[in-house]
């Protein structure tokens, strides 16, 4: 992969801004796909917008994390993991506005959805139980990245048992949306969308390598730390699929697959540090700073707010967004604050 580093400013921030606009166009077909090979499978919308679309839509941001920790930026590499992961949260309260019918939270309440949520916490954890243990690496990999690894393969098998053998389901009412499967794409091969997938996962990827070496530009040529790039302008850039993709399948009405794809998403995020400690010479778990620590703690609030949307299921509230929007929007709001006025400290 070419070196882009050398870059002035100007042609970085263009070439940003058009790796930006790629991966954005790619997020407005992925939606359509992802739906009717839900259908297609019968894995259903909360399983395969948890996986499958929030691994492709996820791609250019693991791509960015492996890359800049290859190069030894760990504070960039895991800033934009887990910067992504929250403004990606965000996106929620924009398809909640979106949705005028009701609040979507009520509407997409579903087991697979709950999982994901408290998978995610669980595995937001694990990186800051790993940096307060001496570090050890076995073949330069920490243990926690295997954790990571086997705690979200558990979550999907869960997932799918609870769709299968459900023990638990959520109050239906008049305005529950369910995931019923489109007779038109039930029982046809999957394998033609799913190729389809797959290629608008390469250029998501692609696209995702120019966005790391393009930042890497942007906090050498400024007086911006790679902490804040990745929070704010990696993972925001890399993010936009999981918006487009959102807002779109709330329009076509596939609620528990704009919800899953987020959460979903989320939870592969995650993937990214373990995946960028396979890059990183030594335990990037260890080299993270106080930034990285402040927005892995806001985004476990953050997710716990919205998990207990999904419990109390409000119907509507201010401007038609749910109690877990308005805060979600404080939350985000507020911590980027303190980050960029230096209010954050700690090693």
């Amino acid at each position: 992969m070419p070196d882009l580093t050398a870059l002035g400013l100007p042609a970085a921030l263009a070439l940003f801004l058009a790796a930006s606009l790629l991966v954005l166009g790619a997020g407005v077909h992925l939606t359509r796909l992802a739906d009717r090979l839900a259908d297609m499978t019968g894995w259903g919308e909360a399983i395969v917008g948890g996986v499958i679309l929030g691994a492709v839509t996820s791609l250019s941001g693991g791509v960015t994390s492996v890359s800049a920790a290859a190069g030894g930026h760990a504070e960039l590499a895991v800033s934009n993991a887990v910067g992504g992961i929250a403004a990606q949260t965000v996106f929620l309260v924009v398809a909640d506005w979106s949705y005028r019918r009701v609040n979507l939270e009520h509407a997409a309440a579903s087991l697979p959805n709950m999982i994901n949520g408290v998978t995610l916490i669980a595995m937001l954890a694990i990186p800051l139980l790993a940096r307060q243990v001496a570090p050890a690496t076995f073949w330069g990999i920490h243990p926690a990245s295997f954790m990571l690894f086997a705690v979200y393969a558990g979550s999907i098998a869960l997932a799918r048992r609870s769709r299968e053998q459900p023990m638990w389901r959520p109050l239906r009412t008049r305005e529950t949306r369910e995931d019923v499967p489109d007779d038109e794409d039930s029982g046809r091969s999957p394998w033609r969308v799913a190729a389809m997938v797959a290629v608008l996962g390469l250029l998501v990827g692609g696209a995702g390598y120019v966005i790391a070496q393009t930042g890497l530009v942007i906090a050498s040529r400024t007086d911006l730390s790679e902490g804040i790039v990745g929070t704010l302008l990696t993972s925001v850039a890399t993010s936009t699929p999981e918006l487009v993709t959102t807002v779109a399948a709330v329009r076509r009405g596939a609620l528990t697959l704009a919800f899953g794809g987020i959460v979903g998403g989320n939870t592969f995020d995650v993937l990214f540090t373990a995946f960028a400690d396979l890059a990183y010479p030594g335990s990037i778990y260890h080299a993270m700073t106080g930034e990285q620590v402040f927005v892995i703690l806001l985004t476990i609030v953050m997710t716990t707010v919205l998990l207990l949307g999904l419990i109390q299921r409000e119907r509507h509230g201010l401007a038609n967004i749910g109690f877990e929007s308005v805060l979600l929007l404080l939350l985000y709001c507020g911590g980027m604050t303190l980050l960029l006025g230096g209010a954050v400290t700690g090693g």
